[in-house]
């Protein structure tokens, strides 16, 4: 089993990434958004190539490896009505540095959620087959994700992106459901069930965010929480992973701390860390609890 993080939950800053990494004693991160010294943020197959070549030069100095680009490649912020070339181009940027850094897994979506009732699945999923044929032709698995994309709208939806798009597989976050709606069933829609969710897609999942919230009805959003303290059955998941032999990824989400607009910014990745640290901690305790029950 491999423990990790999303990197940008522990700072902005490659410098904080690294450091709460070594605080864990991991190996990993799952690398997103990073500010390298002298370089704007930006996601880890965005950034300019000397960036991306000195983060890859202080990666392999701390000795920390990528296991998984969390990629911005069809995710909510981009629409399945823009242009198909805007995907190709993230992808054929992702997989040259993907194949640098030897990751195994690179996270994609399958773009936002329309208001109209034709959600052109037929064009979600020729798209995602073309996406995932290019990275698994240079050795790359994508997993997807069940957030504010189609196949987060609900199991039946992931289930049909799944049997469409040959050759995808799953990463499962577990607080994601708790704020989606639940958009297979009419209004007013309910709320996911974490766990309905996750016995739908076990079998494609080789890898798994733990992130933890509950509902916070009055505010109309989630309160992100430690895992196992809130409704996204972090344990059951976890416990039901193991019981089944899941030895793959974790990579934890904390999303505890709010990103501020600070212009103290070493404040900010101190906040940061400190939580994912912790988040870290505890997770790796309750892995150590479930393994021992």
């Amino acid at each position: 089993m491999i423990l990790c993080g999303i990197s940008d939950e522990a700072g902005n800053t490659l410098a904080s990434q690294i450091q709460a990494t070594r605080e864990l004693g991991w190996k990993h991160l799952e690398m997103r958004n990073v500010v390298v010294d002298g370089f704007a943020k930006g996601n880890f197959h965005d950034i300019p190539e000397a960036a991306f070549e000195r983060a890859v030069e202080e990666l392999d100095t701390a000795g920390i490896r990528v296991l998984c680009f969390a990629s911005t490649i069809g995710n909510w912020a981009k629409k399945i009505e823009d242009p198909f070339e805007i995907t190709i181009a993230e992808v054929e940027r992702a997989i040259p540095r993907i194949q640098r850094v030897g990751a195994r897994f690179v996270r994609i979506m399958s773009y936002k959620v329309r208001e109209s009732d034709d959600q052109m699945e037929e064009e979600r999923f020729r798209r995602l087959r073309e996406v995932v044929n290019r990275f698994r032709e240079a050795g790359i698995q994508p997993v997807h994700e069940n957030c504010m994309n189609y196949g987060g709208m609900s199991w039946q939806h992931a289930e049909r992106l799944l049997e469409n798009v040959p050759g995808l597989q799953w990463v499962f976050d577990t607080a994601n459901p708790v704020f989606n709606l639940d958009r297979s069933k009419p209004e007013p829609r309910p709320r996911q069930d974490p766990w309905e969710f996750w016995t739908h897609v076990r079998d494609a999942s080789v890898h798994i965010h733990v992130k933890d919230a509950r509902w916070n009805t009055e505010k109309n959003d989630a309160d992100y929480t430690f895992p196992g303290e809130g409704d996204g059955a972090v344990e059951r998941i976890l416990r039901d992973a193991f019981s089944r032999g899941y030895d793959a990824g974790i990579s934890i989400e904390p999303h505890m701390v709010a990103v501020f607009h600070d212009a103290n910014a070493a404040a900010q990745d101190d906040a940061l860390r400190a939580n994912y640290v912790e988040y870290g901690q505890r997770l790796q305790a309750l892995i150590q609890r479930l393994q021992r029950d």
